[in-house]
Order: C-alpha cells, then sequence, then structure tokens
C-alpha cells in the first residue's frame, strides 16, 4: 500500500534528524513491502526568509492532503525578534490549528541503560513509564485578545487564557481512553485554587470521570505536580493537561530520560477519525549550536516515526519493530553526545536499522 507523508525538516538540526527517520522509514517500507511516498516542504524561519512566511497556504494544503506529517524542528536566533511580524513558532501554532489536532502526547520512559545521565537517582527512577496528554489548541496560546498597547501612560502586555468546554471534554475523553489501554489511571493537571479556567477543566475531567468508573481519576495542581515529576516520577501514567502547562511539564520531564533528543510526540485529532491528518515530531527545539556537526540524537524523530506508523497508518507491528530496534541499540551501548558517546547522527540511525 501507498502511503503520503509530507516532510518539515525546518530549521537548524531538524533537517538532519529528519533525514535519519525517513531512512528508517525507507527500510521499514522495505522490509513490509510499503510505499513511502514523500513531499518536502519549508516551514519555520527557513519558510520566512523564503516565502515571508512560517506557514504558507500551499504548505499547509499539501500537509492536510497526506496521510501524516513528519516535522523536525523550528526556530534559531536569526528568527528571535520579538517585534518580528512572523516568527517560527506562529507557524508551528498554524498548523496545528489548521490541522485539527488538539492532543499531544509525549510519552516519557526511562531506560535502564540511561538512568545515568538523568539528574535524578536511580531509585527515583524506576518503573517512570509516563504518557502526557497535552491540550494544544486552547489556552493562553490561542486565546483573544492579546497584543500589547499603552494604557494610562503605561506599556501593557495581554494574554487571555480561554477554554470552551468542548475543547477540555474531548481532550478529556481521548486521556481515558488511552489510560484504558495501560494502568487505568488518569491524573488531571490544572490550577484550579487559582483559576477559573482550571475550575472547568476540573468540573469536566471530574465528569469524565464519572462516565468511566474503571479509570481511577486524581486532580493534581500543577505546582505539585511540578515537584512530583522530581520527587516521585513513577506514581503517574497518563497525565492530562492544558496547553502551557504541558508545554512546561514535557520539558521538565524529558529530563528523566537522560535527554530531549529522546522523546517523541504525536499532535493528534480524535483517534476515530480518519481524515485528521497527525503531526509527529521530537520534543527537542533547532539547537542551532550543534546544527551542521552531524552529532545530534535522531532517536526523538525515529520514534516520532515509529508514532506515526502506529496512529496515522495503524501499522502497530511496524511500529514496535523501531521501538525495539531503538531500545536494543541503547541496551547495546550506541550513544550520542547528549547520551555521552561519540556516534553521529547518522551513525545512530545505522545503529538502529542493522537491529531492524
Amino acid at each position: 500500500m501507498t502511503y503520503q507523508i509530507t516532510l518539515l525538516p525546518g530549521d537548524g538540526i531538524g533537517p538532519e534528524v529528519v533525514a535519519e527517520a525517513v531512512r528508517v522509514l525507507d527500510f521499514i517500507a522495505s522490509k513490509y513491502n510499503h510505499t513511502f511516498e514523500y513531499k518536502e516542504r519549508l516551514m519555520g524561519g527557513c519558510s520566512i526568509d523564503a516565502y515571508g512566511s512560517s506557514l504558507t497556504e500551499e504548505t499547509l494544503a499539501d500537509c492536510k492532503s497526506s496521510d501524516a506529517v513528519l516535522l523536525g524542528a523550528v526556530g534559531g536566533p536569526k528568527w528571535d525578534d520579538p517585534a518580528a511580524k512572523d516568527r517560527p513558532e506562529r507557524g508551528l501554532l498554524a498548523l496545528r490549528k489548521g490541522l485539527g489536532v488538539f492532543a499531544n502526547l509525549r510519552p516519557v520512559k526511562v531506560h535502564p541503560a540511561l538512568m545515568e545521565w538523568s539528574p535524578l537517582k536511580p531509585e527515583k527512577l524506576q518503573g517512570v513509564d509516563i504518557l502526557v496528554v497535552r491540550e494544544l489548541t486552547g489556552g493562553l496560546y490561542f486565546g483573544w485578545p492579546k497584543g500589547r498597547d499603552v494604557k494610562d501612560g503605561r506599556e501593557r502586555a495581554v494574554d487571555t487564557l480561554e477554554y470552551y468546554d468542548y475543547e477540555v471534554k474531548r481532550v478529556m475523553e481521548l486521556a481515558f481512553n488511552l489510560a484504558r489501554g495501560r494502568k487505568k489511571k488518569v491524573t488531571s493537571v490544572d490550577k484550579a485554587n487559582v483559576l477559573e479556567s482550571s475550575r472547568l477543566w476540573r468540573q469536566i475531567a471530574t465528569r469524565i470521570g464519572k462516565e468511566n468508573p474503571d479509570i481511577e481519576l486524581e486532580h493534581t495542581l500543577v505546582d505539585t505536580a511540578s515537584m512530583k515529576l522530581i520527587t516521585g516520577p513513577a506514581w503517574m501514567d497518563v497525565v492530562v493537561t492544558e496547553n502551557m502547562f504541558g508545554d512546561i511539564l514535557t520539558d521538565e520531564a524529558s529530563v528523566l530520560a537522560g535527554s530531549m533528543g529522546m522523546l517523541p510526540s504525536a499532535s493528534l485529532g480524535r483517534i476515530d477519525d480518519a481524515s485528521t491528518v497527525g503531526l509527529y515530531e521530537p520534543i527537542h527545539g533547532s539547537a542551532p549550536d550543534i546544527a551542521g556537526r552531524g552529532i545530534a540524537n535522531p532517536i526523538g524523530t525515529i520514534l516520532s516515526s515509529a508514532m506515526l506508523l502506529r496512529h496515522s497508518l495503524k501499522l502497530e507491528v511496524e511500529a514496535s519493530a523501531i521501538e525495539k530496534a531503538v531500545e536494543q541499540t541503547i541496551t547495546d551501548g550506541a550513544r550520542t553526545a547528549d547520551i555521552g558517546g561519540k556516534l553521529t547522527t547518522r551513525q545512530m540511525a545505522e545503529e538502529i536499522i542493522q537491529r531492524l
């Protein structure tokens, strides 16, 4: 069968890690008799340079017409001017909104061979296997009004934290469905002691919890959750939270695995809606300080491609094969610089392909 995949390598190390993920996908296609057809498009800073826009209408249309989208990373110092009309991150937000992907899945699993690279003591990392479900298209990043003005002679900046009930309901239902295939526990993270939006969030979470009595639901304030991620992360299973909280907590959680370069993500709409195009990307940024040196860790992107196979193409056997190959590669001691080794980006991908 033939599948259409749009590639958005982006900026910095993005093109380097996406190239290696494509090599892994091509090996999978050959081994399992699939055909993956790729369309590579510009997005982010490189698109601003080429077209004056971080995400063009044409690129968005290509993404919407694909079976899935694989993204590298966007941004860098060149495009960091806060006064700029367009910035790479704006294109990323527009892409998520345009594709209708409202939930970002970020698995955080600690490999026993990499515990020494986490700042936490090994005994705190035993059994850590977390899936963070982050609401992706609401909250502060999308609320209106937003902007800067002058009021009473003082410069002022405004961002609006806004959620509708349906936005909370759909991401909460997804979290409960995912928990049913895991340890049947959902931790809903909010700030209900302060924020009205969080009180709505907790109210809906409670209602969905009553509709799913086989799943354990607990409510946790975001400051408590951030503390427990460090003091006792094994207590978490499926964690569901709003946009900005999820953005911050998942970056914090990445240190559990030893390096941000290890972790993948999937941005999805309704799993039962075949018309929704999934967006897959590593959680790390564009890392301009190491771009072009060929030392970036490609594992996060390669594991993102495994999530692409599982969620968008429904190729579970192939997805599991990649994940097992990555796990064996780490067990066997293959390492890029961020986890204490000397392998290049290409060499690490070769090690994974050998085990496939």
